[in-house]
Formats: structure tokens, sequence, C-alpha cells
């Protein structure tokens, strides 16, 4: 009579072993993801910050040229919806040309965080700033 040969040395993962790493890749995409998700909203903050500090480079490019002795508009300095991120807008410029010019730019996306734009208040931060969903920079010339 023939016997049957067993097979001692089966390849492959049981059932379990499946369950309990599909467990902790579970666990581990629940701590990363909210992460994720504030990591790509402070991106919005970052984003605004960023075209005010681009605005304020172009100031400073445009009184570098001795007959510019006027605040310039944002269109003679070439800002546009096309050279701000995130479809974000910047309000006209304020302050004076011998005093504090002040940038201000909407987070139109308003996808910053609360907590972000409450530590960045005007007291904590009085060269930029966030009031509402507008980043607030000022220079002084």
């Amino acid at each position: 009579m023939l016997q049957k040969m067993r097979r001692t040395n089966e390849k492959g993962f049981t059932l379990i072993e499946l369950m309990i790493v599909i467990a902790i890749i579970g666990i581990l995409a629940a701590i990363a993801i909210p992460n994720f998700i504030s990591y790509r909203n402070k991106s919005f903050c970052s984003a605004a910050e960023s075209d005010a500090n681009t605005i304020a480079a172009k100031i400073a490019d445009w009184f570098a040229i001795p007959t510019h002795t006027t605040m310039p508009t944002l269109d003679q300095l070439n800002v546009n919806a096309n050279t701000l991120s995130n479809l974000n807008t910047a309000e006209d410029l304020g302050g004076t040309v011998n005093a504090t010019i002040i940038i201000t730019v909407n987070d139109t996306s308003t996808r910053c965080p609360d907590e972000y734009r409450t530590a960045m208040s005007e007291t904590a931060s009085p060269k930029g700033y966030w009031s509402g969903n507008a980043y607030i920079k000022s220079m002084a010339r």
C-alpha cells in the first residue's frame, strides 16, 4: 500500500499572522492620517505667509529704483491671481511710503487651522500675524 507523503515544509502565512499584520497597519494609519491632514492644512497658512513675503520682496525691488518714490499698486508689482498660490488674494497695500507698509493676503481656502492663526496673533508676532483669514505683514521702508 502506498502511503501519502505528508508535506511538512509548507510555505505561506496563516490567517492569524495576516490578521495581526492588518491590525498593525490599521493602528499606524489611525495615528498617521490625522497628522497628515494637520500638516496639509498648515501648508495653506504657509502659502499665504509666503505670498506676503513675495509681495514684500517685490516692494523692496520697486523702491530699489531711485525714480520710484510713490507707493506701488499690486498691478505695478505684477501681483495677481496667477502669482499667488492656492487662489489667495491680496488687498491693496496700506500704510505710507515713509513709514510702515502693510501687506494683506487673504487665505481664500479658509483651511488654515484656528489654533495656528491664534498662535500667530498680532501680540505674538508684530512683523506678521493672522487676523481672521487674512495674513497681515508690515514692513518698514
